[in-house]
């Protein structure tokens, strides 16, 4: 008899530990792993480092002006062998739902000297998002480009050109070293527009090159047009990362970025929004570029312009 009570003890007790263990729980572990103990839906709490630089253009007595591409959307062979046979060290801001099945394409483009930057995992206006979901954008998409090629951004555009104290807050967090606008626009049809300051090419200035067919014209024509430009200018085309550490501190969220890479967000105007331009407005200056006459020279013949850059 007394064995049975001994059993019959022995089993309540350690059904009262298993009860226990299923409880909530206070201990000094709760912290630990992946989140447990923390507020259902919350994340990773915003960082206090120091924010990235803003820039659209670089301070630089160097003649090099950045050719940047956005979104991944176009997948022009010829692009690839351009970027091999002149050596351009462009960037591409690459958004993981346009690239889609076509990351092969980039990894080519890695392959002769092109660098892999964030546009985002899905292209949303940035500005006015919590910082969980501008968070999620950014770092998202650093990782995924550092599964696939083994190397985490440093550069981040936001798109549209849009973004806020949170977007520089997210993109620090996820270990962004500059924010990325751009002054020139190369356009499908492959002229040049400019958001501020001297309507011609300058040296430090970022070229933003966004995705959008040509009925006339493959990016790599257009991107030959604009290095005919930038011969007959005396410049050449530079790596961006390799002046970004020179830039000067992030300017106020109410500062103009650039205008819309495509189609503006739905959003109404406001803070570090610049809408496009409508297609008469005065201020917004059109150059021409004419094919040069003969294949462009080697990218690192140029000569230092005489005027400033006034940028």
């Amino acid at each position: 008899m007394r064995g049975l009570r001994a059993r019959l003890l022995a089993g309540a007790g350690a059904l009262l530990a298993v009860i226990a263990g299923c409880g909530p729980s206070g201990g000094p572990g709760d912290a630990a792993g992946d989140g447990a103990g923390r507020a259902p839906g919350s994340g990773p709490a915003p960082g206090t480092g120091p924010l990235p630089p803003v820039l659209d253009h670089v301070p630089t007595r160097d003649g090099v002006v950045f050719l940047t591409y956005d979104d991944g959307a176009e997948r022009d062979p010829r692009f690839i062998e351009l970027v091999r046979e002149r050596g351009l060290p462009v960037s591409m801001f690459l958004t993981d739902s346009v690239v889609g099945p076509g990351y092969a394409h980039f990894a080519r483009l890695r392959a002769v000297g092109a660098s892999l930057q964030n546009h985002t995992l899905d292209h949303p206006a940035l500005r006015g998002l919590p910082y969980a979901g501008q968070r999620a954008e950014i770092c998202g998409q650093q990782r995924k480009l550092a599964s696939r090629f083994g190397v985490r951004p440093r550069l981040f555009r936001p798109p549209y050109g849009t973004y806020d104290a949170t977007t520089l807050r997210a993109a620090a967090d996820c270990g962004i070293e500059a924010v990325v606008l751009w002054r020139v626009t190369l356009e499908p049809d492959g002229h040049l527009t400019y958001t501020h300051g001297p309507h011609h090419l300058n040296p430090g200035d970022i070229v933003s090159v966004p995705s959008g067919e040509s009925p006339t014209l493959s990016l790599a024509e257009r991107t030959e047009r604009l290095l005919g430009e930038l011969r007959q200018r005396g410049l050449r085309v530079g790596r961006l990362e390799d002046h970004t550490d020179r830039t000067a501190p992030p300017p106020s969220p109410t500062d103009p970025p650039g205008p819309p890479d495509g189609p503006a967000p739905p959003s109404t105007p406001s803070l570090a929004t610049v809408e496009p331009a409508p297609p008469s407005a005065p201020t917004r200056a059109t150059v021409k570029l004419a094919p040069p006459s003969t294949p462009p020279a080697a990218t690192g013949e140029r000569r230092s312009p005489s005027s400033p850059s006034g940028v």
